[in-house]
C-alpha cells in the first residue's frame, strides 16, 4: 500500500495522482490536505513518512510547491529515503540506485501528465542492490550514530 499527502500546493498533482493510482489498481491511502487551505507541509510530510517507517505502508508518495520542503521533512525520519524527481532519469535513479521509499513532487513544477510518468517509473523500477546497497548500507549506520548521538 501506498500513502501520498500533499499541502495546498500539491493538492491538485496529488488528486490526479491519487486516480491515476486507482485506475492502475493501486492501493493507496491519502492522508491529506482535502482543500486548497493553507496548510503546512511538514505535518503531511510527517504523516507519510511515519506510515512508511513504521511500515504502514510500503512506500509513500509527497507532493508541495516544489517538493523541497516534502523532501526535507520525510528524510527526518529514521528509514526514510525521500527522492525529490523532476524527470524521467531522476525517477529511475530514485528506485535503482537509491532505493527511495517516499517518492518527492513538486505541484507546481510538474505537469499532471509528466508526474504520473514519474510515479510509474519509480513503481516500477527494481533496486539494483550491489555496490548501491553498500552504500545505502553506510547511510543506514550514519542515521544509527545520529540517533545515538555518535555521529
Amino acid at each position: 500500500m501506498l500513502a501520498i499527502a500533499s499541502d495546498h500546493g500539491g493538492l491538485g498533482l496529488k488528486n490526479i495522482i491519487g486516480e491515476w493510482l486507482a485506475h492502475k489498481g493501486i492501493d493507496y491511502e491519502d492522508m491529506g490536505t482535502f482543500s486548497e487551505e493553507s496548510v503546512d507541509y511538514p505535518d503531511y510530510g510527517a504523516l507519510v513518512a511515519r506510515a512508511v517507517g513504521e511500515g504502514r505502508a510500503e512506500r509513500g508518495i509527497l507532493v508541495c510547491g516544489t517538493g523541497i520542503g516534502m523532501s526535507i521533512v520525510a528524510n527526518k525520519f529514521p528509514g526514510i529515503r525521500a527522492a525529490l524527481v523532476h524527470d524521467e532519469f531522476t525517477a529511475k535513479m530514485a528506485g535503482e540506485h537509491n532505493c527511495a521509499n517516499i517518492l518527492v513532487l513538486g505541484g507546481r513544477v510538474l505537469e499532471a501528465s509528466q508526474a504520473c510518468g514519474l510515479v510509474q517509473i519509480w513503481l516500477n523500477t527494481p533496486f539494483a542492490g550491489g555496490r548501491h546497497q553498500r552504500r545505502l548500507d553506510k547511510i543506514a549506520a550514519l542515521e544509527e550514530e545520529v540517533l545515538k548521538g555518535t555521529a
